[in-house]
């Protein structure tokens, strides 16, 4: 058994597809899933398991058992983890921590996804991938950018769930204790 993190993509957002975490523990527990921790209210979880596909299932599984709700869970390591909170590629990450962000997809992109990105960035994104993970610097915000959730996983051919950098400082954090 490892500890594992797990992002929900698409839920509580903007009131849509709701799914309380406290509620969420609750169903976890009853499921016998002791070391359970859920942070903030986008889906991301730690729990331990033995390894990160067999998590992606238990979560899954566990959310449409327990609330209808037909979401994709992407898992990873710890220690993959650990590796993306030492490993920004944009060097001033912890003083723009909101708006640079680590995409994660069950597929791996492949290193050309960077440049079909990049030619749809209007808003001075920067994208690069490393290694399994999708990095975006949202120079200007999230709000106007034209690389929608949807457009990525339509270009990625996978679903891509994203979090800021401190989201994924925190959730290292947490997985270490």
């Amino acid at each position: 058994m490892e500890k594992i993190i797990v992002l929900l993509r698409g839920i509580n957002v903007g009131g849509h597809r709701r799914l309380p975490m406290a509620e969420l523990r609750a169903a976890a527990q009853e499921a016998r899933i002791g070391d359970f921790e859920t942070y903030i209210q986008s889906g991301n979880l730690i729990f331990s398991a033995e390894n990160a596909a067999a998590a992606e299932d238990i979560v899954e599984a566990l959310v449409e058992k327990r609330f209808g709700l037909k979401v994709e869970a992407i898992a990873r390591t710890a220690s993959q983890w650990a590796v993306y909170a030492k490993g920004s590629p944009f060097p001033d990450a912890d003083e723009r921590g909101n708006l640079v962000h680590l995409g994660l997809s069950k597929q791996k992109p492949n290193h050309a996804i960077a440049d079909i990105l990049m030619a749809r960035a209007a808003h001075g994104e920067t994208v690069v991938v490393a290694g399994d993970a999708l990095w975006i610097d949202f120079k200007d915000g999230v709000a106007n950018t034209r690389l929608s959730p949807a457009f990525l996983d339509k270009a990625l051919g996978s679903t891509v769930t994203m979090r800021n950098w401190r989201t994924v400082l925190k959730l290292a954090e947490l997985a270490e204790a």
